[in-house]
């Protein structure tokens, strides 16, 4: 199964970047925050309101898990990283590309992180707290990391494109 599967902080550009290179190398396209909407009918801060950040990223961890595809383009959710088995089994179906943003591009990026529908787990309540947990985890994972700072999307996607082809 000749997949991408890209990780990233909320923000990183995974489902805008995720799409167009999709189109540019011919692939499907998959938004597993998505498939997390429409299997539960509410939107990801109504999910995380109601099952709490350990409820919800057990529904994601099994989407995930549970996820097939062949030659597409899979945007996760942010916090995917915090399931192990979603995580392997992904590395199965393909190469994961981390969309690395600065602490502070990232701050720049998102002005609310409860309307964006962000897991905050245990004792995290900060943006710089958010960063400093899932940062080790997104380069635990990678096997490809693009730098996205400072980028436009057409930018972001290039890099996309030239990281496909040596990972292929």
């Amino acid at each position: 199964m000749d997949n991408i599967v890209l990780i990233g902080m909320p923000s990183s550009g995974k489902s805008t970047a995720g799409v167009l290179l999709a189109k540019t190398i011919g692939y499907g396209f998959i938004d597993c925050d998505l498939l997390i909407q429409n299997e539960q009918k509410a939107l990801l801060r109504d999910i995380i309101g109601r099952e709490g950040a350990e409820g919800f990223i057990a529904i994601e961890e099994r989407i995930n898990s549970e996820l097939w595809a062949e030659h597409c383009v899979i945007a996760t959710g942010g916090s995917v990283i915090y399931g192990e088995k979603a995580m392997k089994h992904l590395k199965e179906m393909g190469k994961i590309v981390y969309l690395h943003l600065s602490e502070g591009e990232v701050a720049r990026r998102i002005t609310n992180l409860s309307l964006r529908g962000v897991v905050m787990k245990g004792n995290v309540t900060t943006l710089d707290e958010l960063y400093a947990e899932r940062a080790p985890l997104y380069e635990k994972y990678a096997d490809v990391t693009i730098n996205c700072d400072h980028q436009t999307i057409d930018e972001t996607v290039a890099a996309l494109v030239a990281a496909v082809g040596a990972v292929r």
